[in-house]
């Protein structure tokens, strides 16, 4: 795994303090405009009624001894299947699954999923039917996610590893449909151009709330959300860095993995521009510590300080070791006071129930 502060951070930093930087590549443009409504126009289903809240960290920052202005974006407020950021990735989906006809939603994940989870709740939400593929040994004593996955009524298929994922999905899909069903293959995450459109649309969402911060840092792992945020912050011409932090896997991995999706999005909505997404996919991988899912002491002070000032939790697996990024980072000087960092909050917080 990954170690120590990444070397490229102060570089961000100074890229986006740089007279001028970005200003040509943010902005906004009659094309954009056309993408926004192509954007606005992708049916989805909806699973989300209001804007999840935009608050200041005021108790949590004064902890830190001032820095930059914080803000969270609650997206663990959610109401839908408890929250998180992946309801907003299925909504599109979704939409193209009830188009095609489908019956039956196929996913992937962890024992711990939050995607596995919401993706149950939706097909509860449908009348349909849910098969999750769950890399890992079964509990003994299911907890958190696994408790909800079974009361939801998905049907779940433990497969040894991720490793596995891509083969036992195509064998499901054959299976289900031999069955007479009509199965949905929904990618791990839900990490598509199309999944990623639900992002890209949270950033009006936003800005409708604020002003567009400085620099916005979430957790990230499949990659649909950075992917939809860039995009979006493109689409509307602000200059916002988004800064995601590795749950799991390496920062280039991931970064390709963002660009990608991005490109698909950008496909989606007849950009034939250069967003530069490589460019601005950043990731930093130095707070994974010993692995997924595995706490470091960073994480645990990050979870202790937000619960004890500004009453936010955030789980062990994703949204504390985020956290934990941005407050090493405040701490170091590397904002300034006159900045403003928006912490978006993909929720998760039932892995605070899983130890």
């Amino acid at each position: 795994m990954s170690s120590g502060v990444p070397v490229d951070f102060v570089q961000v930093i100074e890229r986006k303090r740089a007279p001028g930087a970005r200003r040509e590549a943010r902005r906004s443009t009659a094309q954009n405009h056309r993408a926004l409504e192509k954007l606005a126009s992708i049916p989805r289903v909806s699973l989300i009624d209001a804007p999840s809240p935009v608050e200041e960290l005021t108790r949590l920052r004064a902890a830190l001894g001032g820095g930059p202005r914080l803000f969270v974006k609650r997206d663990d407020a959610i109401p839908f299947g408890f929250g998180g950021n992946k309801s907003r990735k299925l909504e599109p989906v979704l939409a193209a699954a009830v188009a095609c006809g489908a019956d039956t939603l196929v996913t992937v994940g962890g024992i711990q999923s939050n995607h596995a989870r919401v993706t149950a709740a939706a097909a509860a939400r449908l009348g349909w039917h849910c098969l999750l593929i769950i890399n890992g040994t079964p509990q003994d004593r299911p907890t958190a996610n696994a408790i909800l996955d079974t009361l939801l009524g998905a049907e779940i298929e433990y497969i040894p590893s991720r490793n596995e994922r891509r083969d036992a999905m195509s064998a499901a899909m054959e299976r289900l449909r031999s069955q007479g069903k009509r199965p949905f293959e929904i990618p791990l995450g839900a990490s598509t151009g199309l999944g990623a459109s639900g992002f890209a649309r949270a950033v009006g969402e936003l800005l409708e709330q604020c002003e567009a911060p400085d620099f916005i840092v979430h957790a990230t792992s499949s990659a649909g959300t950075q992917a939809g945020l860039v995009v979006g912050c493109a689409l509307h011409g602000i200059s916002t860095q988004v800064i995601g932090i590795s749950a799991d896997d390496p920062a280039g991995d991931i970064a390709a993995a963002a660009a990608n999706i991005g490109q698909e999005l950008g496909a989606l909505l007849d950009l034939n521009v250069d967003l530069t997404l490589l460019d601005d996919m950043i990731v930093d991988d130095s707070f994974v510590g010993e692995g997924y899912g595995l706490p470091t002491a960073a994480s645990k002070e990050a979870q202790t300080l937000a619960a004890r000032t500004d009453v936010i939790f955030v789980d062990h697996t994703y949204t504390a070791k985020a956290l934990a990024a941005l407050i090493y980072h405040v701490r170091a000087g590397h904002f300034r006071d006159d900045d403003t960092v928006l912490f978006w909050h993909t929720g998760g917080q039932l892995g605070l129930f899983a130890q």
